[in-house]
């Protein structure tokens, strides 16, 4: 409840703060909530305080007691979870439990900066260039490993491209706390950022095509910057295919990881190696996401756009092709190890099912070109039901392409559907129009059907949860990258939210934010240079060879993974699920950085951002 009256609020906080507690009991979004936005905070059992207080410039403006309690299913704490939701004006708060105080913030603009920076720490990882410091600021430095002069590895060797061929591959992002690009990270990467961003948007609200047109031009601002940022990434993807049959390298690799060094300081050789069936097919998925948001980004003329657009879909093809003719070329790095020479001992992304990758794809190209034999794949290898998104199990890309075509096709006004073609005549694109077929529904509604179940069940486990929100309250939701997961069912939520217009989407999306802001079992939030208590020390050599003390910013750690991978480097301070988190840089298995990763916090808090910020 508000209270008002100096005298009210000098007598409420005098019995609050005779409690004794412990510091940093305090869990809550440390970035910002928006003003409708619902929030909620946790306190951690070792303060036994009973009633919180909020102040704004000095005055109390609610005092409230928590909404409920919950018990950990892992460790038995008991915390409690208080709401303050009412709370809506703008402006600096200060909560107190006991003796303890903490900050924060209820924005219009809440999430805008950390998705600019979010953004920005792909360019960050960018390898072959050099940073400029207007954007990198502080982190600005030469560029490292221009990947002019690669060796083709003996397990990539072919007739044309024999073993020890030197093949230039410049460009693209380093993939995580290490110096190598891998094409299944990367591919995903692209494909789950340039979906969301299909999906947000009005342009769907045009009244006509010139106006979309001009709509697109004049929304540079929002697309450009992740255009860009994803072209660089897919000018390198583009030189990892075999322009003989249109097979996909795995990745560009020195045979072991570097130091912990800084890029110029790099001397080992750097190989491409082995083409696999999930290259091939992530390359494909990642090309037709680049070519729909190509249409709201792209920058120049119409013969120039529709030129890329379809160098795209043919190297698609191509790389489509090559898998269905090599479905079993699976990346095992251990039997590649047995047989080749210089042995590779970096990421390996290894899989044994392309099935899921096969769906994407089949999905991106049939909606592109509307071929029957991709109508065919998308239906053998529909899921079976939906699980959350990994760099391993791409399905739900597919999915989300099939909703974002159906918001595409049942525009209202706008009516440009269909393929496109240019008439010089008239110096414009044309579209012919074509509508969504009963089969194609029929996978529309059962890719809803499927979304819809997920996010329903998933939403349930809030209700119980110490942190408020629906994903980490199993232990099997943390393991390695947890974080992004997080992300990742927020995404999901949105889709929802976005097909149905149910807020109660909205409201879990904003929850799974809340936990990796700082509303957690650590305290952390688990993004660098955000909030109040955030990683120092992540496991980068781009930040650890720097000499600079703050981390790049922006960059979403993995989180808490009970697995321990890296116990020999790392002693953890507690085995609960929740808590296997420290901010060392030996800490691989906790505190490293990957693109994927960053992928997932680019697209949750943009979507979360321009919902409300309308």
């Amino acid at each position: 409840m508000k209270l008002k009256g100096m005298f009210i609020c000098a007598v409420a906080a005098a019995v609050v703060c005779s409690c004794t507690t412990k510091t940093d009991t305090i869990r809550i979004n440390q970035v910002g909530f928006y003003p409708a936005q619902e929030k909620t905070l946790t306190l951690e059992p070792e303060n036994r305080c009973r009633t919180v207080l909020i102040y704004k410039e000095g005055t109390l403006v609610w005092e409230g007691e928590a909404l409920r309690e919950a018990t950990s299913p892992w460790s038995g704490k008991v915390r409690r979870i208080f709401d303050f939701s009412e709370l809506t004006e703008p402006g600096t708060y200060t909560v107190q439990a006991g003796k303890e105080r903490k900050e924060f913030v209820i924005d219009e603009n809440a999430l805008d900066e950390l998705a600019e920076a979010a953004l920005t720490a792909f360019y960050h990882q960018r390898s072959g260039m050099d940073l400029d410091s207007t954007i990198a600021g502080q982190w600005a430095r030469k560029g490292g490993h221009p990947d002019t002069e690669v060796l083709i590895h003996a397990s990539a060797a072919s007739e044309s491209r024999p073993e020890g061929t030197v093949i230039s591959s410049p460009k693209g992002w380093y993939d995580a706390g290490d110096y190598n690009k891998y094409v299944v990270n990367s591919g995903y990467s692209m494909g789950l950022m340039a979906e969301a961003f299909l999906m947000f948007p009005d342009v769907y609200d045009r009244d006509s095509l010139e106006e979309y047109f001009e709509y697109c031009r004049n929304t540079q601002d929002i697309y450009n910057p992740l255009f860009e940022e994803l072209l660089y990434n897919e000018e390198w993807m583009w030189t990892m295919q075999d322009p003989e049959d249109g097979g996909v390298y795995h990745k560009l690799t020195t045979p072991n990881f570097e130091g912990f060094v800084t890029p110029t300081e790099c001397r080992q050789q750097r190989y491409v190696v082995q083409k696999s069936v999930t290259a091939a097919l992530d390359f494909a998925g990642a090309l037709c996401s680049m070519a729909e948001l190509n249409g709201m980004a792209w920058i120049g003329d119409y013969v120039n756009a529709y030129n890329i657009y379809k160098v795209r879909f043919d190297k698609a093809e191509a790389a489509y092709a090559w898998a269905k003719a090599h479905p079993d070329a699976f990346y095992n790095q251990w039997e590649l190890n047995a047989t080749y020479d210089p042995d590779i001992t970096t990421g390996a992304y290894g899989d044994n099912s392309a099935d899921d990758e096969f769906f994407w794809a089949a999905s991106s190209l049939y909606l592109a070109t509307k071929k029957s034999e991709y109508l065919e794949d998308v239906k053998k290898y529909f899921p079976e039901r939906f699980d959350l998104m990994t760099w391993g199990y791409v399905a739900p890309l597919g999915i989300f392409n099939w909703l974002q075509y159906e918001k595409f096709m049942t525009a209202k006004k706008v009516h440009h559907t269909g393929e496109s073609y240019y008439d010089e005549s008239e110096d414009i694109y044309k579209y012919k129009a074509y509508t969504i077929t009963e089969q194609e529904q029929e996978i529309i509604d059962r890719c809803k059907a499927m979304l819809l179940e997920y996010c329903d069940s998933a939403i349930l486990d809030a209700e119980g949860s110490c942190y408020n929100s629906p994903y980490g309250n199993k232990p099997e939701d943390f393991r390695w990258g947890c974080a992004s997961s997080f992300c990742d069912q927020a995404i999901c939520f949105l889709y929802a939210y976005d097909i149905t217009g149910d807020e109660k989407y909205l409201i879990n999306a904003h929850r799974n934010v809340n936990y990796i802001l700082g509303q957690n079992a650590t305290g952390y939030c688990y993004v660098t240079g955000f909030g109040s208590k955030s990683p120092m020390f992540p496991h980068s050599r781009l930040c650890h060879s720097d000499g600079i003390v703050e981390p790049i910013p922006g960059l979403l750690v993995g989180g808490p993974n009970p697995g321990h991978q890296d116990s020999a480097e790392v002693t953890y301070s507690s085995d609960y699920p929740d808590e296997s988190y420290e901010d060392v840089m030996p800490s691989y298995a906790s505190n490293e950085i990957a693109i994927n990763w960053n992928a997932s916090l680019v697209a949750a808090v943009t979507w979360l951002s321009y919902i409300g910020n309308k």
